[in-house]
């Protein structure tokens, strides 16, 4: 795993309060008026920081441009900043907002209900997501609701917007597990009985596993095959979207993979990276604009291209 550099200090601190003032200004208007200032200030990012849409527009070309005209690719890269800027928002506002008696207002549930059997059984349960829509909901309304989440995450760089970020999900009934030797405490999770959520789709380095994401060997961790492989624990690939330019979410499985399929198979890590990885881009195909294409996903090179499993479905 790389190294990551912690910031600390007057610059750091300075980025800490402007994002509090933020956070403080948001708080006094409606999630909706927020996500309408969102994507004004999206129109402003290609003028700011245009290397982001360029590397938008070139990942969507290699992905889609066999299949998409460029002015579509051009026009998904638009609503790919967007997205992101209405995440932005969404990880502000909606922790306050989603609770076990409002959570209705916001989602509605696709696809749920085998799903729910597994997190209902108290069992332990692998939860992966990717880059897409806005995918802290799924954490908050299972925390809302009561059930045990432990969320995976890599530090923040800045040190107090990182003890911020995580007193804040703490508040909302999220626990959170540094990514950084996080093998042990994962697997007590999981044996206790407790939900254990990974974004399964960020680069690993040249020591990752890499598997193949639309068309091209990406770079991908091995921990959370590991894990299912290690406790016998089923994963869930599911997703959080936005449902128009309101705060309205659809929360749905993409896939659900059980231990007696990777059992089958000769090599069970390389299956399992595999199949989460297809159901992320299944769930980016069907809205590629809530994908988050700025991220550089393929940034890692593997030395020898590794074969991919031929089925995973």
């Amino acid at each position: 795993m790389r190294d990551m550099k912690a910031k600390s200090g007057p610059a750091a601190w300075l980025m800490y309060i402007l994002v509090r003032t933020v956070f403080a200004v948001m708080h006094m208007f409606p999630i909706d008026w927020n996500l309408r200032t969102a994507r004004w200030l999206a129109k402003l990012w290609p003028y700011l920081m245009p290397r982001h849409r360029q590397r938008a527009i070139a990942h969507l070309t290699a992905a889609f441009g066999g299949t998409r005209r460029p002015t579509e690719i051009s026009e998904i890269a638009d609503r790919c900043l967007e997205s992101v800027t209405m995440f932005a928002v969404e990880a502000i506002c909606l922790p306050r907002l989603i609770s076990a008696c409002t959570w209705s207002r916001y989602i509605r549930l696709n696809d749920f209900d085998e799903a729910l059997e597994l997190i209902v059984s108290g069992k332990g349960v692998i939860l992966v997501t990717g880059h897409y829509g806005s995918f802290e909901v799924t954490g908050h309304l299972l925390a809302s609701l009561g059930f045990d989440v432990v969320a995976v995450m890599r530090p923040l760089d800045n040190v107090y917007l990182n003890r911020f970020v995580v007193q804040t999900r703490r508040i909302h009934g999220l626990a959170v597990l540094d990514k950084k030797g996080a093998t042990t405490g994962a697997q007590e999770a999981l044996e206790n009985g407790k939900l254990l959520a990974f974004i399964g789709d960020q680069d690993a380095g040249r020591k990752g596993l890499f598997v193949d994401f639309f068309g091209r060997p990406a770079s991908t961790y091995k921990s959370i095959g590991l894990l299912a492989i290690a406790t016998g624990r089923p994963i869930i690939v599911g997703y959080a979207r936005r449902l128009g330019q309101v705060a309205q979410y659809e929360v749905g499985v993409q896939r659900i993979i059980r231990p007696q399929e990777w059992e089958e198979q000769d090599d069970p890590l390389r299956w399992i990276t595999q199949a989460y990885t297809t159901a992320i881009e299944e769930m980016a195909r069907q809205v590629p604009e809530q994908y988050l294409w700025i991220h550089r996903r393929w940034k890692s090179k593997p030395r020898t291209r590794q074969p991919t499993p031929a089925a995973v479905l």
